[in-house]
């Protein structure tokens, strides 16, 4: 029993989740990500919108738009 665990919790954890898929306008003054690609916060996007994973968005200093709250 203790061998059925152990191997559960190894197999559960070997496992990385999806990376979760963001949006950001392509202009390099863009501050915010969107969840959505038809976010509201998008429309004023003057530029291409561009899908990037939210690490990178992180990464690059953005923040979640106010109306994806």
């Amino acid at each position: 029993m203790k061998y059925t665990l152990l191997l559960f919790f190894v197999f559960a954890t070997s496992f990385c989740p999806p990376e979760t898929a963001v949006y950001i306008c392509g202009s390099s003054g863009a501050k915010k990500y969107h969840l959505k690609e038809h976010c509201r916060g998008l429309s004023s996007c003057r530029s291409e919108t561009v899908k990037t994973s939210l690490k990178q968005a992180k990464g690059l200093g953005l923040s979640l738009c106010g109306w994806e709250d």
